[in-house]
């Protein structure tokens, strides 16, 4: 799709949680670049400022801070109301974390904050602005699944259920309102470079980029497929998975996960 056409579908304003770090940041720094003024939304408002200021001096476009924890249904209403008077053609809803280790053994208010924030918030935010979008008759809503999405997942089985809601929740929303005008997109790449990695305490030394992400995740809205896996390592690794019944998928990653996260495992105490 060419930048001006993009503009006209999935202009003028563009929404995007997450946006202080990782995959987020990059895809609001892409859609900066092309032209679209941003909403960012994500907690720590001082890095949103910076990101803002460096956004209009570089791309000329407006940008708005939105610093709030979405986990909180009130926190939504009020991401909508701050934007009510905005057009808004896109939404990417990039917030999200994630958690690594034995789910028995973890701490349970952090796990069930990552349902609310993956899940219940993605759920509030793609309804809310879902709404509006069908309204105007057009526009885009991208929602980030992952590779882990499409089996269980040992060391992160909570973090993979949140992503394979989202994966269906995609799925499901393309054919309830694409026919509307609206273009959803499912996003489910491989392992990422970023501050996901240390929050969910996994050690990724290698992996796609987030800008990686970004662009191929941009590329694919509007296209005709539900879900896009950007980069070549997220095609490639969900090619070799795709040869493997459900539970060899699951067994596979589970000794990828314990490469991931073998360092939890000479902790005092075991695991954590």
């Amino acid at each position: 799709m060419n930048p001006q056409r993009f503009v006209s579908r999935y202009g003028p304003w563009a929404v995007v949680t997450g946006a202080s770090d990782g995959i987020g940041r990059a895809i609001a720094v892409d859609l900066a670049a092309r032209g679209l003024s941003l909403v960012l939304v994500a907690r720590r408002r001082e890095v949103l400022e910076a990101l803002a200021v460096e956004l209009r001096q570089r791309h000329s476009i407006e940008v708005l801070v939105h610093a709030a924890d979405l986990s909180s249904g009130e926190a939504v209403e009020q991401l909508a109301a701050s934007t009510a008077s905005l057009d808004v053609g896109l939404v990417v809803a990039a917030a999200g974390f994630g958690g690594s280790g034995p789910l028995l053994e973890a701490d349970l208010a952090t796990e069930l904050g990552m349902v609310d924030v993956n899940c219940r918030a993605l759920l509030h935010v793609s309804v809310v602005f879902g709404r509006r979008l069908v309204t105007r008759g057009r526009g885009g809503l991208v929602l980030f699944s992952s590779l882990v999405a499409f089996q269980g997942v040992p060391r992160a089985a909570n973090y993979a259920a949140t992503k394979a809601y989202v994966q269906s929740l995609a799925e499901g929303l393309r054919l309830e309102i694409g026919r509307h005008g609206v273009d959803v997109l499912a996003s489910a790449p491989g392992p990422v470079v970023s501050g996901f990695g240390a929050r969910a305490d996994m050690r990724i030394t290698s992996g796609l980029t987030p800008q990686q992400v970004a662009r191929g995740t941009l590329a694919a809205l509007g296209g005709s497929s539900s879900t896009v896996r950007p980069g070549f390592l997220s095609k490639f690794l969900e090619a070799s998975l795709s040869l493997l019944p459900r539970w060899g998928r699951s067994l596979a990653l589970a000794q990828v996960m314990h490469g991931m996260t073998k360092h939890q495992q000479s902790l005092p105490g075991g695991t954590r």
